[in-house]
């Protein structure tokens, strides 16, 4: 189980751009993230890549990660399936504790408006950040059953 990609956006609403890494800000989210510290239920956002790889046979289209506006793609863990208040310790210092499953989709989700579906709403997940540190691809995550 590990970070495939970690991204960020200035803006709402956009796909967020790959970066070589973010810093999670205790309770706040992701440093520099249009969504950090606004809404304390969805600091961080989390899609799997399996998930994004349903969307890609559905659609046809080429997608990457960041593209469903998540900060972090992960492999190798179905993250839909985690139950609320897991912690995930991502790398040597972040731990982030699972606080929404899926979300509702906007109505200007570019993927939604493209082919008709997303998966954010089902796969996607949401994260408080527990505990502050740098993430970058290639990390480990360790899942903390609750």
């Amino acid at each position: 189980m590990k970070v495939i990609a970690v991204s960020t956006s200035l803006k709402k609403g956009v796909k967020k751009d790959n970066v070589p890494e973010i810093r999670l800000v205790l309770d706040s989210g992701v440093e520099g993230d249009a969504h950090a510290a606004s809404d304390p239920r969805r600091q961080v956002s989390l899609l799997a890549q399996e998930s994004i790889n349903i969307m890609k046979a559905q659609s046809n289209l080429e997608l990457k990660p960041g593209d469903f506006a998540e900060n972090i793609t992960t492999e190798g863990l179905e993250l839909h399936t985690l139950p609320l208040g897991t912690r995930l310790k991502i790398g040597p210092e972040a731990v982030l504790e699972v606080s929404q499953i899926g979300k509702t989709c906007h109505h200007g989700c570019a993927i939604k408006q493209t082919t008709g579906s997303c998966i954010m709403p089902t796969h996607g997940i949401f994260g408080r950040v527990a505990a502050p540190g740098t993430i970058r691809p290639g990390d480990e995550i360790l899942v903390e059953r609750v």
